[in-house]
């Protein structure tokens, strides 16, 4: 069965262009040109990945993707003619996968989207247990769910998946590449930038809550799960 991609685009000539290079690599396309339009085909057309549009009219691609999110771990990259750095973090701090500027050149969009899918399948394939606890924490990748001092918080796929990453590995220290490698894909087209942006979300999320262990700054290096007095 063909995998089944989903455009949010409002200009025709670019959803048309993505549409051409997706079903000669075949896929099966659907577009919709409106947020809201996006949010009714992703639930009755249940896609594979999603190219998602920022600027658009009646919902835009926030608001999509926080939808997305609620709904699951659908792969979703971000498409926009914005290239200011407030736009990627966003898109990355709500859990987008991955993020192109416009204009782009379509055989990188396709080896970014391979590269985005081949991610989402190795980790539906690996089935050992995917839980950690510690003191007032759990971080639970067969649920997706985080848990702190009792209570579940929301959290994006790639902060939670960066933060069960490090604490596999109490004490051991990341370079920023590592994490890149190791989380997102060695063939992930960002940057080290990536990193301390869903390490500073996390942080948020997590500081204070216990004296046992904490996300450590390796000046440097990288970065380190610590775990106190162990």
């Amino acid at each position: 069965m063909n995998k089944k991609a989903l455009i949010i685009e409002d200009d025709g000539n670019i959803a048309e262009l993505l549409r051409l290079y997706l079903e000669k690599d075949g896929f099966d396309v659907q577009r919709a040109a409106d947020g809201g339009e996006g949010m009714e085909m992703f639930r009755a057309f249940a896609p594979d990945i999603i190219l998602l549009d920022i600027m658009l009219p009646v919902m835009d691609g926030w608001s999509v993707l926080r939808e997305v999110r609620k709904a699951g771990k659908t792969p979703v990259i971000m498409l926009t003619a914005k290239s200011e750095t407030p736009d990627k973090v966003s898109g990355l701090e709500l859990g987008a996968d991955d993020y192109m500027t416009k204009p782009f050149e379509p055989k990188e969009l396709l080896a970014r989207i391979h590269a985005v899918m081949r991610r989402s399948d190795d980790g539906g394939e690996q089935k050992k247990t995917k839980r950690l606890e510690f003191d007032k924490l759990i971080v639970d990748l067969d649920s997706y769910e985080l848990v702190v001092d009792g209570k579940r918080i929301d959290t994006p796929p790639k902060e939670l998946e960066l933060l069960f990453h490090l604490a596999s590995a109490p004490n051991r220290v990341f370079t920023r590449n590592q994490l890149l490698d190791e989380v997102w894909g060695f063939d992930y087209f960002g940057d080290s930038r990536t990193v301390d942006v869903h390490v500073k979300r996390l942080r948020e999320k997590l500081e204070g809550v216990s004296e046992q262990w904490s996300v450590k700054t390796v000046w440097g290096v990288g970065y380190k799960f610590e775990l106190i007095n162990q």
